[in-house]
């Protein structure tokens, strides 16, 4: 037992003398490494970006906003069309600005069989940095939960605001230059200039004490061309109002400390007492303007001097306009390298990337869909993938899609930051992350809901569902791309319209298409929707909730006739019929009794519905022609009134007053006293109240069955 010992105590210590040396060897964890870019770095960036993005097999991006709803019912609901939804993410994208974006390549290392990301964070701002441009066009909302929760992670304001890097979308480029051209011609053909009335006494003496200076000035030009020094010191203001200079190779006096009435009054004084010297204004640097009294020779030279001062300044307000362009270039980036982009979850960010960087929304969804695959051909979105297969299903099937769950579950070695020896973390496709110089596969997890590591997270999903997929990466020629790929191509382009939506839009081609996978919530929690049954209502009273009104419609045209009704808010509902005709029925018998407005209307079980004479109701397509409007009001009784909606009852275009609509006219009034003979018959025959009431119905019932 003795001699068993020390070989025991040996191996015990070689043990722990082995745990410690890989434990010394193995690297500590830190920051997730991410680049942070602003506008006092982001030229040196831009420059290092473009390498990345064309050696790059994909670029995974995303974008951190400053609101998503501009109002609660601008929310994406379920009985949302497509044409509806877009309509939304329209006034979201037109209406809040994006504060930080992600973009973050991916390169695949067919040596080392890993891909290496390269993380950027951008900060961006909507700053004016042009003085001429429409200061309203970069004013922007901020929603407050949007604000608290990127607080919450502590998002850095005072960076964004401070340092961000502004931008111009090209829309608003080309604008600005067409205006300066025609700012350059209207000049060009208007140079006369109106003389200041001199009727103040300061402005006499003024204007006398500077053609004084003037005169001095230009005598000591023509005595001696050769004494600029001597001029130089004896001629300069005592407050360096006026100081000698050159513009070109020409003497001018630079003017400088004057109000922009001392100028008109200075421009009119060499207007009218000095030929050769010519008043002009060039720009400089820092975006300022420099006005300048200029010698010249002759009418000739003088011409020459116009025109040069005139191409300069263009040049100059040109390259002020491309300077601001600024985070821009990124965007121009990823569109002209057509390299493809992976976002999750994405129709919002493909939208306010066109808004932003591109130009106005369309109205219509399938303009805009066909417009944005001119600028970015080939997107995918995660989510999509995530919902493409059994096997991912089965992955995700404890999950959330969100995009920290998907990361969470299909890259757990990744969003821990270290790797694994162990035989499940062999089937994860590795990711290395390189920042500038240096490259780490190992790091404490970044912060979420930051754009660039989002972006990096989001990568890292498409990698391994790729993986899941069968999609093989290897080494790729200039000419082949990763979207082009067989097993994936059937993918790109395909985007959710949101997050609790069945429907997939195409950027290709501009179809929608319901999907058969999705939140099980979603399809159990309403029945099949038909727009075209659909009856829209607000204003009605407060006091009435949506079973109540259900039950009030079905009293009249059966028990069988509403399928289902949806509150958009507490003001507004849909009413969703068993029948499209169903619709305008509703419609005709609502304008028919508040038309009539008597006893016989007050007793009919709909007005209850009408009580207060506020409720106004119009088919699916009014709702859409409200949700297009760019104002926002809390409520959807309210946003209506502001939409400049002054009717009660929108009847369908066949409703419209013609023979059709004289016919049903009449026989609504027939069945109306046909009904106030029978109140009355049965009034003599002293019929029960509920007889009577039956009795009502039964006639309102028949006469919307005639129709």
């Amino acid at each position: 037992m003795n001699h068993r010992c020390p070989v025991r105590a040996l191996s015990r210590a070689l043990s722990r003398a082995l745990a410690t040396a890989a434990t010394s060897q193995a690297p500590t964890p830190s920051t997730f490494p991410l680049k942070n870019v602003t506008k006092s770095n982001f030229e040196p960036a831009l420059e290092s970006l473009r390498e990345h993005v064309r050696a790059a097999d994909y670029v995974a991006i995303d974008l951190e906003m400053t609101g998503v709803t501009s109002a609660p019912w601008r929310e994406s609901f379920e009985f949302d069309r497509y044409d509806v939804r877009y309509l939304k993410v329209k006034d979201s994208a037109e209406k809040f600005a994006v504060v930080q974006f992600g973009v973050c390549p991916f390169r695949w290392d067919h040596q080392e069989l890993r891909f290496i990301a390269h993380p950027h964070n951008f900060y961006i701002f909507p700053r004016q940095e042009l003085s001429f441009d429409d200061p309203a066009a970069y004013d922007f909302l901020c929603q407050t939960a949007s604000v608290d929760f990127l607080a919450k992670y502590q998002f850095d304001f005072n960076m964004c605001i401070r340092e961000g890097i502004s931008y111009l979308s090209r829309e608003r480029e080309n604008e600005l230059l067409r205006r300066l051209e025609e700012s350059s011609r209207f000049r060009h053909k208007h140079k006369e200039f109106r003389d200041v009335p001199l009727i103040r006494m300061a402005d006499v003496l003024f204007s006398e004490r500077i053609k004084s200076r003037m005169k001095e000035w230009h005598e000591k030009l023509l005595h001696d061309r050769n004494c600029e020094l001597q001029f130089n010191e004896s001629t300069n203001d005592s407050k360096q109002q006026l100081q000698t200079t050159f513009y070109r190779t020409r003497p001018a006096l630079a003017l400088s400390g004057f109000t922009p009435h001392q100028l008109r009054l200075i421009r009119q004084v060499t207007r009218n007492h000095f030929e050769d010297i010519v008043y002009v204004c060039v720009n400089v640097q820092k975006s300022c303007v420099q006005p300048l009294l200029v010698y010249t020779d002759c009418n000739t030279d003088k011409d020459l001097l116009l025109k040069e001062v005139e191409d300069e300044n263009r040049r100059g307000e040109e390259l002020k306009i491309h300077s601001a362009v600024g985070f821009r270039h990124v965007i121009d980036l990823l569109s002209s390298e057509q390299k493809l982009i992976v976002g999750h979850n994405c129709f919002l960010d493909v939208a306010h990337i066109y808004r932003k960087f591109f130009g106005q929304l369309p109205f219509a969804a399938e303009e805009f869909v066909s417009s944005a695959n001119k600028h970015l051909p080939y997107i995918i979105d995660t989510k999509v993938l995530l919902n493409s297969s059994d096997i991912l299903k089965y992955w995700m099937r404890k999950s959330k899609t969100s995009l920290s769950s998907a990361f969470a579950r299909l890259c757990p070695e990744i969003a821990l930051g270290y790797v694994s020896t162990d035989l499940a973390s062999k089937a994860c496709v590795k990711v290395e992350v390189q920042v500038d110089d240096v490259r780490a596969s190992s790091w404490n997890a970044g912060a979420k809901h930051e754009a660039g590591y989002d972006a990096f997270m989001t990568g890292c999903v498409f990698a391994q569902t790729c993986s899941h997929l069968g999609i093989k990466f290897h080494p790729r020629s200039s000419s082949e791309i990763l979207a082009r790929d067989e097993m994936l191509e059937k993918y790109v382009n395909r985007l959710f319209l949101s997050w609790n939506n069945l429907d997939i839009i195409n950027l290709s081609t501009g179809r929608v298409t319901g999907n058969s996978v999705g939140s099980t919530y979603c399809k159990n929690q309403y029945s099949k929707i038909l727009f075209e049954n659909i009856v829209l209502i607000w204003g009605f009273p407060h006091k009435l909730r949506a079973r109540e009104i259900k039950e009030c419609i079905s009293k009249v045209f059966g028990l069988t006739s509403v399928t289902s009704v949806y509150a958009l808010d507490k003001t507004t509902v849909f009413v969703q019929f068993k029948e499209a005709q169903l619709v305008s029925d509703f419609l005709v018998l609502k304008e028919t009794l508040e038309r009539n407005d008597d006893p016989i209307s007050v007793l009919n079980p709909l007005w209850s519905l009408l009580e207060g004479g506020n409720t106004c109701a119009a088919d699916y397509e009014t709702y859409k022609e409200i949700c297009s409007s760019p104002v926002s009001k809390a409520y959807f009784s309210d946003q209506a009134r502001a939409v400049g909606i002054k009717w009660k009852t929108r009847l369908l275009n066949s409703e419209v007053p013609g023979q059709e609509g004289i016919r049903k006219q009449g026989a609504s009034n027939l069945s109306l006293e046909n009904a106030a003979d029978s109140v009355l018959d049965m009034n003599r025959r002293r019929f029960s109240c509920g007889e009577i009431l039956d009795s009502l119905r039964a006639h309102e019932v028949e006469r919307v069955r005639t129709y």
